[in-house]
């Protein structure tokens, strides 16, 4: 059961003017935006990753630049497309206050699982490939690292809000009822029997508490303790039952 460290990008030039930038290109990261990524690589810092993949949009990675500097000599990025940010086809470029007129806004905010937009894909699209390819790239992370790996995955918005949607086990037309912001980290971990949904939207406190204690490195079983547990760091219940 690796743990997977998603992040959304920094706040982009984009971001700070109200544009949907979809997957246009020339989107990069402003200054505010390359702190905000610099703080996340500081949360990190004492998290080996084993592991980091990005969408190949520009300012997704910049952010994984940014967070991984500490680690660059033994951490190289992958891309993935199917990270990328959701295909908006004919409104990606457009401001959002021009694009909550249009009658297919509605639809995205009640019931996304319906939307398609204008030359793009769906959002329903957009779920089954980015849930597809984290739980892609987390069984070979299993299988090239151990159970115990950490591992990141820098991603967009609306991606990831599906990602963990489906980790907590939402339809996708109640996504909109979370919240990611720039530069947030969420963390979920994946067993056989369930997604564990660590932390979502987070913007400050060191990470290092998901590095298990040696001593008390055991096999994760895919049980959820009853009454809540004793939290990380510790080798009691279920979740870190001896093999």
């Amino acid at each position: 059961m690796p743990t997977v460290i998603l992040v959304r990008h920094g706040r982009s030039t984009a971001n700070a003017t109200g544009v949907l930038a979809g997957r246009l290109p020339g989107v990069h990261l402003d200054d505010t935006g390359v702190s905000q990524a610099a703080a996340v690589g500081e949360r990190l810092a004492g998290v080996r990753l084993a592991a980091a993949v990005t969408s190949p949009l520009e300012r997704c990675r910049e952010t994984c630049r940014e967070i991984t500097r500490p680690q660059a000599q033994t951490l190289r990025a992958t891309t993935d497309k199917q990270l990328s940010e959701c295909d908006y086809g004919e409104w990606q470029g457009r401001p959002l206050r021009e694009l909550a007129k249009e009658k297919l806004w509605k639809t995205v905010q009640a019931q996304p699982s319906a939307a398609t937009f204008p030359g793009g894909e769906s959002m329903r699209a957009m779920q089954d490939r980015a849930v597809a390819a984290v739980r892609r790239h987390d069984a070979r992370v299993a299988a090239e690292h151990g159970e115990d790996a950490v591992w990141l995955v820098v991603s967009h918005g609306d991606v990831i809000k599906s990602i963990l949607a489906d980790a907590l086990g939402t339809h996708l037309d109640l996504f909109q009822r979370i919240h990611v912001d720039p530069a947030s980290v969420s963390i979920v971990r994946y067993s056989e029997s369930r997604p564990f949904v660590l932390g979502t939207n987070t913007h400050a406190g060191d990470l290092t508490w998901l590095i298990p204690p040696k001593k008390a490195r055991r096999r994760r079983s895919g049980d959820a303790d009853v009454g809540g547990g004793a939290g990380p760091g510790t080798a009691a219940g279920p979740q870190t039952a001896t093999s």
